[in-house]
């Protein structure tokens, strides 16, 4: 299993697809890496050599990260709640941030108490009726 930026990356998953899974690498980031590598796209990760393992870590360091892009998220996040803007506030409750609605969505966010309300069948109705 080869071991790129501290994760390890699943083998039976082509390069492209298995570089996804470290935080900060996505689709273009991973094509890109694998283009400048000289990767057959088509091999899969259990087929890489140590040299070209050796090869994508060294593309890798030029970008943020793993441990370090997921510290400077926390950092960003951290200052927007120390000078209490309305994103570090709404990141403090718990809320959605980039302005989604909360009336209908988010219920999990707001609380688990509330219960589903939908209509019941006429069978079903005095039985509700009895049980409560």
């Amino acid at each position: 299993m080869p071991r790129i930026a501290g994760i390890d990356i699943s083998e039976h998953k082509k390069v492209a697809f298995a570089l996804r899974e470290i935080y900060g690498v996505g689709p273009k980031r991973a094509d890109d890496i694998i283009a400048q590598a000289k990767i057959d796209p088509n091999k899969r990760a259990r087929d890489l050599t140590p040299d070209e393992v050796s090869k994508i870590q060294r593309l890798l360091e030029e970008y943020p990260v793993e441990g370090d892009l997921r510290r400077q998220v926390s950092d960003n996040i951290n200052r927007l709640k120390r000078i209490k803007s309305y994103r570090g506030m709404r990141h403090s409750a718990g809320l959605p941030v980039r302005g989604q609605r909360t009336k209908v969505n988010s219920r999990t966010v707001r609380g688990g108490g509330r219960k589903t309300v939908g209509s019941v069948s006429k069978e079903e109705a005095p039985k509700e009726a009895a049980s409560n």
